[in-house]
């Protein structure tokens, strides 16, 4: 993993830095486990946008990605790491000694010809999968389920962890990377170690054309426009609008948007900072 700069030879390359891949292995992804990505634009079923500046892009297909690890005490060895132009993490390819192959999200030290396991009583080693009841506080996890058996939904992206504080009972306590300090039942599944490719957030786009690429259209500021197109637009001069929101009067910072009466909220110990 690293960070490649160029020579300012263009304005796009003055600001430019992408990753090196060099953690990457040669070939093709596995074809078994792609499928066709169908485009949106934004738009509902209806035809309408719902999700602005979306449109374009470079095609992609779908890695089917395993965050359930449900293959029980079965082992397997990493046969490659690849890049998932669909996340910001790398995946591993893994395949098991009954011939399947699976993708799970690499982690940090997992390295080609590495084995791993998924069990309920597995090996505290990077990659393995296990319960939350045999994680060791102060361990770093990630790929951690919130309900028995629905798949991993927690620090997924990459650089992200978790840890578990404490356990009481049939839950353990868990610092989620926002900060949270959640309840999640023991029997939840988790993968030992932190997401690799920790490196993402440096990255800088450098130009409008990447963007583009990614599928993500040009937008303007709403200070920027007339007061008949936006709440923040319009005033003599230079004016700063006003507190932010969206075109429809949404406050955008500071809001809170979750429900008074969550049914989840006996399970937060400690709210995100």
């Amino acid at each position: 993993m690293g960070i490649k700069k160029f020579r300012p030879t263009t304005p796009g390359l003055r600001h430019a830095a992408i990753s090196n891949f060099e953690e990457l292995t040669k070939g093709k992804p596995e074809k078994a486990l792609l499928v066709p990505m169908k485009k949106s634009g934004g738009r509902n079923n209806r035809g309408r946008v719902t999700s602005r500046h979306r449109g374009g892009g470079h095609k992609r297909m779908c890695r089917i990605v395993d965050f359930k690890r449900d293959k029980i005490d079965v082992q397997a060895k990493v046969i490659a790491i690849e890049y998932d132009p669909n996340r910001s993490a790398r995946l591993a390819l893994l395949q098991y000694t009954d011939g399947e192959k699976r993708y799970i999200i690499a982690p940090i030290g997992l390295n080609v010809n590495d084995d791993v396991v998924a069990s309920k009583t597995a090996e505290i080693k990077v990659g393995n999968a296990t319960a939350l009841a045999n994680v060791p506080a102060g361990i770093p996890i990630h790929n951690v389920e919130l309900k028995r058996g629905s798949g991993a939904t927690i620090a997924r992206s990459a650089g992200n962890s978790c840890i578990v504080m404490a356990k009481e009972g049939d839950y353990a306590q868990v610092k989620l990377p926002s900060g949270e300090i959640r309840l999640i039942d023991m029997e939840c599944m988790a993968t030992i170690g932190q997401v690799g490719n920790i490196e993402h957030e440096t990255i800088s786009i450098g130009k409008a054309g990447r963007s583009r690429w990614m599928g993500i259209r040009p937008y303007s500021r709403g200070v920027a426009k007339n007061p008949h197109d936006h709440p923040m637009g319009g005033g003599e001069g230079k004016a700063s609008g006003g507190l932010p929101r969206s075109p429809w009067g949404q406050y955008a910072k500071g809001l809170k948007t979750r429900k008074k009466k969550n049914r989840s909220d006996k399970y937060i110990l400690k709210r995100r900072e």
